[in-house]
């Protein structure tokens, strides 16, 4: 303790001295800098949001801040020196608002922020919702003169994607579409602005996204208007695959009712639809295909048919060699062949005869029961599911049943003894 207190004392004079000038150059380090009030509005910004949360309310401006700066920097201090925040990493979007602190920094390192107002901000908050509605063409204005057919609109739905207690509203998405006075049919890619079920478009201020943000809009424009009943011809393209072929095409309807201006309509006598490919295709294709009327023309009624093409194996005959076997043949009997190969005529798919080429092929003659003598044996031909024998040449072969003949050295018997 005595050591420590004499520690303390010694020289304390010089320390004294130390003490204050030290005081006094913190003091004058203090007083060479400039306090000030910032009164332009600094943005609040927006950090760490969760990504189902929503802002609905304008965060607003620090409006005041009291800092210190070195002289030199008075006249270049503006909103761009400092930030202000507010972090949402925490936030519960179901409360419906939420009270965070504002916090406050200089970008410049040289200016230190003493205080400022707002210092607490209340935002209001919602959850993110999704929706799938309807798109709707929304026709503005048909010019005196000109009749307007249905609009044709690529695609039927949209998705809206914002805060729930908005997208809860929204009913439809409309595109609309304005007519104008040159007659020239509508063909236009147009925004689509969410709806709710007021009737009323809701405000661009609100951030409600639909997915797709426009879509493509077509209005025929008829000075002349005429109907006409068409028949409906199925365009199929594509080759089917390798021993197949298209044996017939359906389409319903058969026939589709399209309406046009009259110079629109002369000449056309049937409606096509769009390509239904069959390329490499086996087995029946049935496919809901939109009709490709020329410009101008459209649909009274559904755009779509159901077109079925039914496909089949190519039938065809080819003609091979095959070798010859008995079934039903005895070990103690022996059997001679008028020959022992055959041409044979095979019917069936390409595909399956394809498959046969190059294998061994035989035909089998039933020898059951037969005795000793020469009988006329028919050929068959145990094929696999889709093939047919056509005809063997010849159809029968003679079979010539024996008994074996006894080797000599087995009819001699024991050799006599001298």
């Amino acid at each position: 303790m005595t050591r420590a207190l004499r520690f303390l004392i010694h020289n304390w004079p010089l320390k004294v001295a130390a003490i204050a000038l030290a005081s006094l150059l913190y003091g004058g380090l203090v007083l060479s800098q400039t306090t000030a009030d910032f009164t332009s509005p600094v943005p609040i910004q927006i950090e760490n949001a969760p990504a189902d949360v929503i802002v609905l309310s304008n965060p607003g401006a620090v409006t005041e801040i009291t800092y210190v700066a070195p002289p030199d920097l008075g006249l270049r201090i503006d909103s761009a020196t400092f930030r202000a925040s507010v972090d949402l990493a925490d936030v519960d979007a179901g409360t419906g608002s939420a009270s965070l602190t504002v916090s406050v920094e200089a970008v410049d390192p040289r200016v230190q922020v003493l205080d400022f107002e707002p210092r607490v901000i209340a935002l209001d908050l919602d959850s993110v919702a999704t929706k799938s509605v309807p798109i709707r063409a929304v026709l503005l204005n048909t010019p005196t003169g000109f009749e307007t057919g249905e609009p044709i609109v690529e695609g039927s739905t949209a998705t809206v994607r914002g805060p729930q207690s908005i997208v809860t509203r929204v009913i439809e998405v409309q595109a609309p579409v304005t007519i104008d006075g040159s007659g020239i049919d509508v063909n236009q890619l147009v925004a689509l602005v969410p709806v709710d079920d007021q009737g009323a478009a809701i405000s661009s201020a609100v951030r409600v996204d639909v997915e797709p943000a426009q879509v493509r809009v077509r209005v025929p424009i008829f000075t002349d208007r005429r109907s006409r009943t068409l028949p409906i011809r199925p365009n199929v393209i594509g080759t089917p695959a390798a021993g197949f072929e298209v044996a017939s095409v359906e389409v319903d309807p058969a026939v589709a009712s399209v309406e046009g201006d009259a110079n629109d309509l002369a000449g056309l006598d049937r409606a096509d639809t769009q390509p239904i490919d069959v390329a490499g295709a086996s087995s029946t294709v049935t496919q809901t295909v939109r009709l490709a009327l020329p410009e101008g023309v459209q649909p009274l009624g559904s755009d779509t048919v159901r077109v079925t093409i039914r496909l089949i194996p190519v039938t065809a005959t080819r003609s091979f060699q095959a070798g010859v076997i008995l079934a039903g043949a005895r070990a103690d009997r022996r059997y001679d062949l008028s020959t022992d190969r055959v041409l044979v005529t095979i019917g069936g798919s390409v595909a399956d005869l394809d498959r046969l080429s190059g294998t061994t092929l035989v035909l089998s003659g039933d020898v059951t029961g037969l005795d000793v003598g020469t009988h006329s044996v028919p050929l068959s031909a145990n094929l696999t599911t889709g093939l047919t024998l056509i005809s063997p040449s010849p159809n029968t072969i003679d079979v010539t049943v024996s008994l074996p003949t006894a080797s000599p050295q087995a009819s001699a018997g024991p050799s006599a003894t001298p």
